[in-house]
């Protein structure tokens, strides 16, 4: 069966409005970031044409090679949200506008130095492993003060804030610990780091419990596009948007 984008769209979008007044927020402070990931340009183009202008993939090659096609489409912001190796930065560095897996100064270092002079600064998001999973990257807790600001003397990427991707649970009540966690870390950050604006968490499962805690970025993939086909390359971490 087809995937409807356009009605699936308007279900998040919706879902979006409902969970910001739940919690007397402004809906239009959350950003809905559409995961595209193993999706053909054609589910891309059509997300595009019913308002939809953030996309995030996870692996390189697939992710530029969307990019190339579509550069025609200049107010696409594309977003690189999956693990990243080192001897890929650069395609990251040329290609995309955000960077949401940032887990040490190298890769933040690298890709600063890969960043045309002539492009905007890369925004970037540092990954946190908020609950301190062995098999998941990401810095921790006591560590992002640190990284944040060694990050400010980059002059070609900017931090704008931090993502997550809370340890899979089926209780509410363990969900909400890790968010509210991400929250009280994203607070102590902006009041050191002003500039920080951004805090990327909740996907499909958790999107109305993240915005209660504070979310302002949700990734969106499977209620948008539908089940995705399996991934072209095997990762050591799960990214269920």
């Amino acid at each position: 069966m087809s995937t409807n984008i356009a009605d699936n769209l308007m279900r998040v979008n919706q879902r979006i409005q409902d969970a910001s007044a739940a919690c007397n927020r402004d809906h239009n402070d959350i950003h809905l970031l559409a995961v595209s990931k193993t999706k053909p340009v054609s589910d891309v183009l059509l997300a595009y044409e019913n308002g939809q202008r953030d996309f995030g993939e996870n692996y390189v090659q697939e992710g530029v090679k969307k990019i190339q096609e579509l550069a025609e489409f200049s107010d696409i912001v594309w977003h690189f949200i999956g693990p990243l190796q080192s001897n890929k930065s650069k395609f990251i560095a040329e290609y995309f506008d955000w960077m949401h897996s940032l887990d040490r100064f190298k890769i933040a270092k690298r890709l600063n130095d890969q960043r045309s002079a002539h492009q905007s600064p890369l925004n970037i998001c540092i990954q946190v492993n908020i609950d301190n999973e062995e098999t998941k990257a990401g810095v921790s807790e006591e560590d992002v003060e640190a990284l944040i600001e060694q990050i400010q003397g980059l002059s070609r990427i900017t931090c704008r804030g931090l993502m997550t991707i809370p340890k899979a649970s089926d209780s509410k009540m363990q969900q909400r610990q890790s968010l509210e966690k991400m929250q009280d870390l994203f607070k102590r950050c902006q009041a050191r780091f002003p500039d920080l604006d951004t805090l990327s968490m909740g996907m499909s499962n958790d999107l109305d419990l993240a915005i209660a805690c504070g979310s302002t970025m949700v990734r969106v993939g499977t209620d948008i596009f539908g089940k995705r086909a399996q991934a072209p390359t095997k990762t050591k971490e799960r990214h269920d948007f």
